[in-house]
């Protein structure tokens, strides 16, 4: 039997209302495509660990989300609450999934404390970005999983060997 690929996708690259803000962005055709298709696993690790819509922004301090996995840092809002827990919390559940289906490859949203893959804000909550990885993104390459951000559906296709 021929077992469907599929690959993990941030909720809101594909136009839901799951933001910190709660603004949708627009979706990315070719995604909305394979969404269609069935080879989309969505997820929004934020609101899996238990985050509200819309909610503060948070960032990282100290560190990046390995950091956070190994105990060593916290992630604050903009309003002084530490959501640490969640993060993580979430970014287990998006394990869970890719577990699951057993996706080797995702597709998360660049620059974001649980998704970025590269870059994350540094914590002062000034727009000032700094080398590092999401909690979720983090995790998922720790278990093999190959992650891309929205500007890398292309390649995160290819690598999936999924069709466009």
């Amino acid at each position: 039997m021929n077992k469907k690929k599929r690959i993990l996708v941030s909720s809101c690259l594909l136009g839901e209302g799951v933001r910190y803000d709660g603004k949708i962005k627009r979706a990315d055709m070719v995604l909305q495509k394979l969404q269609e298709r069935g080879e989309i696993v969505l997820v929004c690790p934020e609101v899996a660990g238990g985050l509200s819509v819309p909610r503060p922004p948070s960032e990282i301090i100290l560190g990046d989300g390995a950091d956070i996995l190994d105990g060593k840092g916290r992630i604050i809002n903009r309003i002084g609450e530490d959501v640490t827990d969640a993060f993580v919390r979430g970014a287990h559940d998006a394990l869970q999934l890719c577990r699951q289906f057993d996706i080797k490859v995702a597709i998360l949203k660049a620059r974001s404390p649980s998704c970025s893959k590269e870059m994350i804000y540094d914590g002062t909550f000034t727009g000032t970005l700094k080398p590092g990885k999401g909690v979720t993104a983090a995790l998922l390459e720790r278990e093999g999983i190959e992650i891309f951000d929205e500007a890398q559906i292309e390649s995160a296709l290819v690598k999936a060997g999924i069709r466009f």
